[in-house]
Parts: structure tokens; sequence; C-alpha cells
């Protein structure tokens, strides 16, 4: 059961969403900071394309934000990064709420045998 694609599946979400609240974070912190691009965190689609395939192991990959700059070159927006932070945290907690279904289905388990 540990090693099933949903388990694995889960636990490279939260290490993906983990990545991601690290970056906006940075963002964040480097909102005034001139010539600082965001960074953008993805790995939904290798994320799903590995759970076709049977695996569930994804990681995640991080790029430099293409939307436009300010005059000092900075791309940051203080509304984007803190949605997308409200959106991480409620994936993270979706999520780890999903892996303790899982470990808690196989307590029961094996205290009924």
């Amino acid at each position: 059961m540990l090693d099933s694609v949903v388990t694995v599946a889960l636990t490279s979400a939260l290490s993906s969403l983990s990545e991601r609240q690290k970056a906006i974070a940075n963002n964040i912190a480097n909102v005034n900071t001139p010539g600082y691009t965001a960074k953008r965190v993805m790995f939904e689609d290798a994320l799903a394309a590995s759970v076709k395939a049977g695996d569930g192991h994804a990681s995640a990959s991080t790029a430099r934000s293409l939307e436009p700059t300010r005059l000092d070159g900075n791309n940051v927006n203080l509304d984007t990064e803190t949605l997308s932070n409200v959106e991480t945290v409620l994936r993270y907690q979706f999520a780890a709420q999903a892996v303790g279904s899982e470990f808690t289905a196989m307590r029961t388990a094996l205290k009924s045998q």
C-alpha cells in the first residue's frame, strides 16, 4: 500500500506543493527587488502523465515568470502571489488529508487482522 500509485502521487504532490510555497515566499520577499523575476513551479502535467502511466512519481520544475515587468525590471504581482499561495495551501491541506486517510485505512486493516 505504501507503494501504491495513489500514495506515491500524493507524496509527489506534497513535495511539489512545498516547492511552490517556497517559490511564492521568495517572490513575495523580493516584490521590491529591482530586476527580480518571479519563479513559477509546475508539476501538475508531469504528475498527471505519471499517474496515467501507472507510476505516480513526478518532480516539479521551476521557471521564470514571463509576465510583464515593471519599469525596474521586477514582475512580481502581489495579488497573483497571494492568490497562488491560498490555492497552494488548500491543495497541500487536501493532499495531506488524503495521505492521512491512506494511513488510517492501512492502520485499520492491520488492526483487524
